[in-house]
């Protein structure tokens, strides 16, 4: 038996951890994002009732920053998605 039937052997063992590990991390990524986008807009508003006369920058600040975890976010989900499909 030659390495490379041994480790597609291996890989095809593995398949159903593989799945369960993709259907897990995803929904790892999807709860950090919703802790990050909430500490967000926590801090917004903490900050915005400090210095109401900032309100535009905070709020396009918040924005901004809570696009960048969806974004993050979105793609650890299509990764999961692609490892539990392929």
């Amino acid at each position: 038996m030659d390495l490379l039937t041994f480790f597609l052997q291996l890989v095809g063992d593995f398949q159903a951890i593989a799945r369960l590990g993709a259907g897990i991390g995803a929904g790892i990524a999807v709860v950090g994002a919703g802790i990050g986008i909430g500490n967000i807009g926590k801090s917004a508003l903490e900050s915005i009732a400090r210095q109401p006369e900032a309100v535009g920058d905070i709020r396009s600040n918040m924005i901004i920053a809570a696009a960048l975890v969806e974004g993050v976010a979105f793609f650890a989900i299509v990764v999961c998605l692609l490892i539990l499909f392929i």
